[in-house]
């Protein structure tokens, strides 16, 4: 039996991701420069997500959740991204973080008692980050302490995606900063715990309307039945799960690139210099003709990654490769579509050069491009 191409897609999902598509399109297109500049993801466009279904992908029926694959988070991570970054982010965050971490290491109680929330309402959080551990993610400083029949976390949490709309959050702590990773276990928080805050909103480059937030825990009280995961293996849930959200961050990167190409594309059959529009010129033809090229190149890197992970197979390098030539690629490809659109695009009259501010980031969350090649290489080098 032939294998069929990465890129080619059952009619299940070529029905998703037309669906989610058409929603982006439609209900979150006419709005993206207003939520750019209030930052903030309007309440309407969240609560279509959740009647989608894309709030909650993977999450099975029996607890109200769509029952689907990765492979589907990732197709609708990048169909948003075409149209929003901001959108895209946090549904790539409740999926391949927050409930991917919930299913793979929550009890049953507690997958009874988020997952129907998540899938429903509820926006989730990922808390690793702190003001002295951003790459260095195990140098943790916020401290849990077991105090009869709860825990009780002290410290701070920093750069955290979706905290301003979040109602539960998967936030890693030590017990003993001594022990470095072996001292991390993994808690669900939700928002109105006592002595959880949420802190001060960043003014971002790019992303804006996607909140990303400080958190501040003080005597902050967590029932013992909320650590997620075996205590002391929080590294493992943090680890594990991130290299599944890379997964994730590639998408969004290659539908950031995908999305300016589209606008650049329609552009230079358009614009008319010289007595002929600038896409008949050839030095334009060959630019586009790169762009193109690129980012199939790096949607196959995304959609392998993707499909390893949902066949039980080793994609720890693969993801961080995703990750790596994706991200670079949106950032070129944006550039180049700035560049194509001339002086209107570095406007904010045209979309494009929101494109090339939202795709900076993508070298730099869920782990610098740095450490995807650090990643890669320790990998390639094992012997």
């Amino acid at each position: 039996m032939t294998a069929a191409p990465l890129t080619a897609l059952s009619e299940d999902e070529k029905l998703f991701q037309s669906m989610v598509r058409k929603f982006a399109k439609d209900k979150i297109g006419p709005h993206v420069a207003d939520m750019d500049r209030d930052m903030k993801i309007r309440k309407d466009i969240l609560d279509g997500c959740f009647q989608l279904g894309i709030m909650g992908i993977e999450i099975p029926e029996e607890h109200g959740g769509a029952g689907s694959s990765f492979f589907s988070s990732i197709l609708a991570i990048e169909a948003l991204a075409e149209v929003d970054a901001s959108v895209s982010v946090c549904v790539d965050v409740q999926n391949t973080l927050v409930i991917n971490a919930i299913l793979r290491w929550g009890t049953r109680e507690q997958q009874a008692r988020y997952l129907p929330k998540l899938a429903s309402s509820w926006v989730g959080a990922y808390a690793l980050s702190e003001p002295a551990s951003g790459s260095d993610a195990f140098a943790l400083q916020c401290r849990c302490e077991k105090r009869g029949d709860d825990w009780v976390l002290n410290g701070s949490k920093l750069w955290i995606t979706n905290a301003g709309e979040a109602n539960v959050f998967v936030l890693m702590a030590t017990s003993d900063t001594g022990l470095g990773y072996k001292g991390i276990t993994a808690f669900l928080v939700e928002r109105d715990f006592p002595g959880f805050k949420v802190g001060k909103k960043e003014d971002k480059l790019g992303i804006r309307a996607s909140s990303t937030c400080e958190l501040i825990l003080e005597d902050c009280v967590i029932p013992a039945a909320n650590v997620l995961g075996e205590i002391g293996k929080g590294y493992k849930v943090a680890i594990e799960t991130l290299n599944e959200g890379r997964i994730g961050i590639g998408a969004q990167m290659v539908g950031i690139a995908q999305g300016a190409f589209d606008h650049t594309v329609r552009y230079v059959q358009e614009r008319k210099q010289f007595g002929q529009t600038i896409g008949s010129f050839q030095g334009v033809q060959f630019q586009i003709a790169d762009m193109a090229t690129e980012i199939q190149a790096a949607r196959l890197l995304v959609y392998n990654a993707a499909r390893l992970k949902e066949a039980g197979l080793p994609f720890l390098t693969e993801a961080a490769m995703a990750k790596l030539f994706s991200s670079e690629v949106a950032e070129r490809v944006s550039s180049q579509a700035v560049n194509l659109f001339g002086g209107v695009g570095f406007t904010r009259e045209f979309p494009v050069e929101k494109y090339y501010r939202d795709a900076k980031i993508g070298q730099i969350y869920e782990g610098t491009s740095n450490l995807q090649r650090q990643t890669i290489a320790k990998n390639l080098l094992k012997g």
